[in-house]
C-alpha cells in the first residue's frame, strides 16, 4: 500500500509497505499454484503439504509475490492519479523475509499533458518547383544508356566521356603505393563519377597503349582517414576504349519498360520526378514545423528519458570514434525527447497509425538501393526492433504530414537546384 507520495514537475517518488500478512498470502498463493505440477519425491504432484513447499520454493516463491505486490500497488496508483509513465519505474527495495513487513520506494518519471495546438497559427513555407524537361530528358537518356551497347574504338581513337575504358591503374600518396589503389584491367565509364574527382577527367583524351599519370586530392570526407585530403597519383595504361552506341527511343522500347509509347513513358517519368520533387518539398516543410514546434511549444520533460536519450548518443559517438559534447549532446536530447513526446501526443489525438502496408513499402524502397535486396528482408526479420525503429520514424513522418495539412501553409516558387540543396 503506498503510504505518501513525493512530486515534483514529472518526477514521482513513492513510499509503501507491503505487510507481512499480504507478503506471506500472496507467496502461499504462489506456491499453491506452483505445487499443482511440482514433483517431490514421497508425494503424489500436487499433494505435497504447504511447509514442504516453502522449503524447496519458498524463496522463489516470496520474491515473485514481492514483484507482483509491488507492480499491484503501482497499477493501483497510476490508475487513480490518471498518470503515464515515461519510463520504467526504479524501485528501492531492502533486504525482505518472511513474516517481516516490508518498507520501499518506487521512482519514476510521468509523461507530460500536451498543451493544445492551434496549428492554424503556424506558417508554413513550402518551396515548390517544377519539373523542367530537362529531367525528363535526362531521364529517358539515362534509360538509353542503361540499355547502351559497346563497341571496341579504333586504334588512333581518344577516350571521351561516354566511352568505357580498360585500364591498369596503380594509386600512391607521396612515394608509398597504398592498399586498395591498384587494379588490373578495370572497367571504368567515364562521365560516372564512379572514381574520386579529377581522376576521370584526366583519362579523357587518351588513346588506346597510352601510359601517364593521374593527379588527384582525396576529398577531405573520405571513408579512409588515411587517404582523406591526401594528394596522390596514379600510373594508368589504357588497354582498350569501347564507343558507347545508344538505340533509338521507340515505342517498341517504351513497351519494354512497361509503357505503351515514347509519350506514355515521357508522363511516366515525369509522374516519379513530380513524386520526388513534391517528397523534398514536404521534407523540408517538415523540418520547418519541427524547428516550430521545438521552439513554441513549451513542455516539461522527463528527465529519465532525456537522460537516456543523452546516453544513447554518448555511446554512437564512442561507437564511432567521435569526440562529445556533452553540454550540446544534452541540449540535442532534450530536443529530440521534446518533439518525440509531441508527435506521439498529438498523433495518437488524431488517430494516426502506420498500416502493415506502409511498413512492407518502407522496406521494400530500402531493400531497392542495395544489390541484394533479400539480405535487407532478412536484417528486418532477424531484428525486430530495427523494425519498430522504422515504424517510429513512419509514424512521426504521418503526423507532421497531417500536422502541416492544418496549419498555414503558403508556396514558394523555387528553381529545381533550390529545392534539393540540403540544409
Amino acid at each position: 500500500m503506498i503510504k505518501k507520495d513525493k512530486i515534483k514537475d514529472l518526477n514521482y517518488v513513492l513510499t509503501g509497505v507491503l505487510t507481512a500478512a499480504e507478503i506471506e498470502s500472496a507467496s502461499d498463493e504462489i506456491l499453491l499454484k506452483h505445487g499443482k505440477d511440482a514433483k517431490i519425491p514421497g508425494f503424489r504432484p500436487g499433494k505435497a503439504p504447504i511447509e514442504t513447499l516453502r522449503q524447496k520454493y519458498g524463496n522463489a516463491a516470496l520474491s515473485e509475490a514481492v514483484d507482483k505486490l509491488l507492480q499491484t500497488d503501482m497499477d493501483t496508483y497510476v490508475a487513480d492519479k490518471k498518470i503515464r509513465l515515461a519510463a520504467a519505474p526504479k524501485a528501492d527495495v531492502p533486504k525482505f523475509e518472511l513474516g517481516r513487513d516490508l518498507e520501499y520506494t518506487i521512482e519514476f518519471d510521468i509523461l507530460p499533458t500536451l498543451p493544445a495546438l492551434d496549428l492554424s497559427k503556424f506558417t508554413i513555407t513550402k518551396k515548390v518547383a517544377e519539373v523542367p524537361e530537362s529531367e525528363i530528358t535526362k531521364a529517358m537518356d539515362n534509360l538509353l544508356k542503361a540499355r547502351a551497347t559497346y563497341e571496341v574504338a579504333d586504334a588512333g581513337a581518344k577516350a571521351e566521356n561516354g566511352d568505357t575504358v580498360v585500364i591498369d591503374f596503380k594509386g600512391f600518396v607521396g612515394k608509398e603505393a597504398f592498399e586498395g589503389g591498384e587494379a588490373k584491367s578495370h572497367h571504368l565509364n567515364l562521365g560516372s563519377g564512379q572514381f574520386i574527382p579529377g581522376f576521370e577527367d584526366q583519362i579523357t583524351g587518351h588513346k588506346k597503349g597510352d601510359k601517364f599519370d593521374v593527379n588527384v586530392e582525396f576529398p577531405k570526407q573520405y571513408h579512409s582517414d588515411k587517404l582523406a585530403g591526401a594528394k596522390a597519383r596514379f600510373e594508368v595504361e589504357i588497354h582498350e576504349i569501347k564507343k558507347q552506341k545508344l538505340p533509338e527511343m521507340t515505342d517498341e522500347l517504351a513497351k519494354e519498360v512497361g509503357q505503351e509509347s515514347v509519350a506514355a513513358l515521357s508522363e511516366h517519368i515525369k509522374k516519379i520526378l513530380s513524386e520526388q520533387y513534391e517528397e523534398a518539398s514536404m521534407r523540408d516543410a517538415r523540418n520547418d514545423l519541427l524547428d516550430m514546434l521545438a521552439d513554441k511549444v513549451k513542455i516539461n520533460l522527463p528527465e529519465s528519458l532525456v537522460a537516456q536519450e543523452a546516453e544513447m548518443s554518448k555511446q554512437e559517438s564512442e561507437r564511432q570514434g567521435k569526440k562529445f559534447d556533452e553540454k550540446a549532446e544534452r541540449k540535442d536530447a532534450e530536443r529530440r525527447v521534446k518533439l518525440g513526446l509531441i508527435l506521439a501526443e498529438w498523433g495518437g489525438v488524431n488517430n494516426i497509425s502506420v498500416e502493415n502496408s506502409d511498413l512492407q513499402k518502407a522496406v521494400w524502397e530500402e531493400a531497392a538501393r542495395y544489390p541484394n535486396p533479400q539480405e535487407v528482408f532478412e536484417f528486418y526479420n532477424k531484428n525486430p526492433n530495427a523494425l519498430s525503429m522504422v515504424r517510429g520514424m513512419l509514424f512521426e513522418r504521418k503526423a507532421l504530414d497531417a500536422m502541416i495539412g492544418k496549419c498555414n501553409v503558403k508556396d514558394k516558387p523555387v528553381k529545381a537546384d533550390d529545392l534539393f540543396k540540403q540544409k
